[in-house]
């Protein structure tokens, strides 16, 4: 059942709208909602607004009929992420307005320091949450023998990691090797993750203290022992180029990981998570200034927008919130961390994380956002390099097989040159925008460019 936006009790507005953006989310966004109820305000009234992305699940009927108290918009087609836009308008009354991911739930107390922290300083555009993954996680250490993959490739490897179950389920999709591996990739086998040669896997666990059996599917590109430690001892393991099963028992403690606690931009302009897979230890715990704000968990001032604009709908998924955040950097708008402002998120739910989904828009969307908000040598710097680094897995997947007489893999080169046509299609759009975006610059690329993080 659908209801009016109400505009403000007085004077001043004082109502702040959550957006829960729905795609087939299941039980996940009825999770989501259900934890935005509890929420509470000090002043004012909590709106919950949740779009839908024209779901063919079900849960959007669910939400209407066990959420009487959410207004519910269908848009009628998947507009991505950036389908947000549909709640940041019409904010008449709107004293704030929040995003929540509909894979994350806020932890009690999340909505009113977000609210203090934009009371308190009015050049504040944003102000993000700590968001920290959703489960709780247990380690596996993994000791491998170091493995040159070769001159393209400097990376130093220890094996491949392509699966993981605890007490017999399968949790690969959210087991990780944080600072220990090299990201998730995916080959004819599926997704995999190449571990260094000293790596700790995480594995997802119940949040309890009772030891669980870790069954970790490793392979190898040649015969090696590896060594694996759940917390009763070494346990040595023969793995090869056939994936196989090891079980070890983890009795180490659990802890949580975080997420996202505000965004950074490295200097090669790619996006990142400030805090991303560490464990959280309390190092971000004092709320901080940052170069960008994170749309999985964030409250927003509309006078931001209205000056910014919203998230620009052709990047579909993706680097979205942090053209968003450039955008209003260079008209001098501020943003922050306020970590006693915690939600649990499920990462890349709903669109996986190395899917070709993922993989598109991400290669896409940098590039977009470079051209369009970049100073020209970075943006010029970096669509050159992706040039001469497709060039080079050109030559290492396909070239080399072909004249090797092997079978090509081009999986890589193919996603890459995806992106890059879509680039090209949007690219008299972006050079238009950056043209009208310098009219309207007041910082410069220089003030800009130094909060940029060197790798």
């Amino acid at each position: 059942m659908q209801r009016a936006i109400r505009p403000g009790a007085g004077p001043e507005p004082s109502d702040v709208r959550i957006v829960v953006l729905n795609y087939n989310g299941g039980e996940l966004t009825e999770r989501c909602l259900r934890h935005l109820r509890q929420v509470e305000l000090a002043r004012g009234e909590v709106q919950l607004v949740c779009l839908d992305n024209g779901s063919t699940d079900g849960s959007i009927e669910r939400v209407e009929e066990g959420f009487p108290d959410v207004e519910v918009r269908r848009l009628g087609h998947n507009g991505g992420f950036t389908a947000n836009n549909a709640g940041l308008e019409d904010l008449e009354g709107i004293r704030y307005v929040g995003l929540l991911n509909n894979d994350a739930f806020a932890e009690p107390g999340w909505l009113q320091p977000l609210v203090d922290a934009l009371d308190d300083d009015p050049a504040l555009g944003a102000v993000s949450s700590k968001l920290v993954l959703a489960p709780r996680f247990r380690s596996v250490a993994v000791q491998a023998p170091p493995f040159d993959p070769g001159p393209t490739d400097r990376r130093t490897l220890g094996v491949m990691v392509r699966g993981a179950e605890v007490d017999g389920v399968d949790v690969w999709r959210d087991a990780h090797l944080g600072e220990g591996g090299w990201g998730r990739e995916v080959d004819r086998q599926g997704p995999f993750e190449w571990s260094r040669p000293d790596a700790v896997v995480r594995v997802p666990v119940p949040d309890d203290d009772r030891p669980v059996e870790v069954v970790l599917t490793l392979q190898a590109r040649s015969e090696v022992t590896v060594v694996l430690d759940g917390g009763d001892g070494p346990v040595e393991v023969a793995v090869g180029p056939t994936p196989t099963r090891v079980g070890v028992t983890v009795t180490s403690p659990s802890y949580d990981v975080l997420n996202n606690v505000g965004s950074i931009v490295f200097d090669d302009g790619a996006g990142a998570d400030r805090g991303w897979l560490e464990r959280d230890e309390g190092q971000y715990d004092e709320p901080a200034e940052v170069f960008a704000w994170c749309g999985g968990s964030v409250l927003l001032r509309p006078e931001y927008l209205r000056d910014v604009g919203l998230l620009d709908e052709r990047f579909f998924l993706y680097y979205e919130d942090t053209d968003l955040s450039w955008r209003g950097r260079a008209r001098g708008w501020r943003y922050r961390t306020e970590p006693t402002s915690v939600a649990r998120h499920v990462h890349a739910a709903s669109s996986g994380e190395g899917s070709e989904v993922f993989a598109f828009h991400v290669e896409r969307n940098r590039l977009l956002m470079l051209v369009k908000d970049a100073p020209w040598r970075l943006a010029l710097a970096q669509v050159w390099r992706y040039l001469l680094v497709s060039a080079s897995y050109g030559r290492r997947d396909v070239v080399r097989p072909v004249l090797g007489a092997r079978r090509p893999d081009v999986l890589v080169v193919r996603r890459r040159a995806r992106s890059f046509a879509g680039f090209l299609r949007l690219l008299p759009a972006m050079l238009a925008d950056r043209r009208a975006l310098r009219r309207r610059q007041l910082v410069s690329d220089a003030e800009l460019q130094a909060w940029l993080v060197r790798r």
